[in-house]
Parts: C-alpha cells; sequence; structure tokens
C-alpha cells in the first residue's frame, strides 16, 4: 500500500508511568504530560506512515503544533489519531493528530514529518 491524504490510524493508551506527571509535585495529582502527549501524538503519524511507506523508507518529525486542552488523571484511558491531511513535495508528510478521553478532547494539533532513505548505511 501506498500512503495517500485521508489514511488514519488510531491506537489507545493508557495514561500512566512515563506519559504522567505530577508537575513535580505542585498540582497533587498525576495527569497525562504534554511532552507524553505529543509522544503519542508523533508515534501514531509515524506508524502509520511507516506501515504504508516502500521498503527502505521511514519517517522522522519535524514539526509539532499542538494544544494541550484539557487534563486526563493518571489511569485514563485515551485514544490517539493521526490522519494524514496533505503529501508535499513527495517527501513531507502533514497529519492532523488529537487525543481524546471518551468524548472530550485532551489534545489537538499538527505534526509533520519527512520521509527518509533508511538502511545501507556504511559504518567506517
Amino acid at each position: 500500500m501506498t500512503l495517500a491524504p485521508g489514511m488514519e490510524r488510531s491506537d489507545e493508551f493508557v495514561v500512566e508511568e512515563r506519559l504522567a506527571t505530577n508537575v513535580g509535585g505542585t498540582i497533587g495529582a498525576s495527569v497525562l504530560s504534554t511532552p507524553g502527549m505529543i509522544g503519542m501524538m508523533e508515534r501514531t503519524a509515524s506508524l502509520l506512515a511507516f506501515e504504508n511507506l516502500p521498503e527502505g523508507k521511514a519517517t522522522v518529525g519535524f514539526e509539532v503544533c499542538i494544544k494541550h486542552v484539557a487534563g486526563s488523571m493518571e489511569g485514563a484511558k485515551c485514544k490517539v489519531t493521526a490522519k494524514l491531511r496533505e503529501i508535499a513535495d513527495e517527501r513531507k508528510l502533514r497529519f492532523d493528530v488529537e487525543v481524546t478521553e471518551g468524548d472530550r478532547t485532551i489534545g489537538v494539533g499538527t505534526h509533520e514529518r519527512r520521509v527518509i532513505e533508511v538502511g545501507g548505511v556504511k559504518q567506517e
């Protein structure tokens, strides 16, 4: 399969361990951290691309524009969705990304990845 605008991938995750923060103990609870949320958005977009690229190709992220609009407590089950909105110059992939908990939006924004060649690099 090849990449095309409109392709989408969703994954579920639980707010725990490395995805959670208590903001240095200042908020009295553990919640989904912004870096953790962005990491899940990038991961989902990356997997969507990788599963649909030819062998020898992968992607690297180069831009995120994300708003963390609501809190999600430790232990909550969230859903992350990445939808390929556009392919520019045959190598720039623009995604719409979102994290939800039930019907609540936790984070929303855009993420861009660039297609690169992998493998075949000789070590000297």
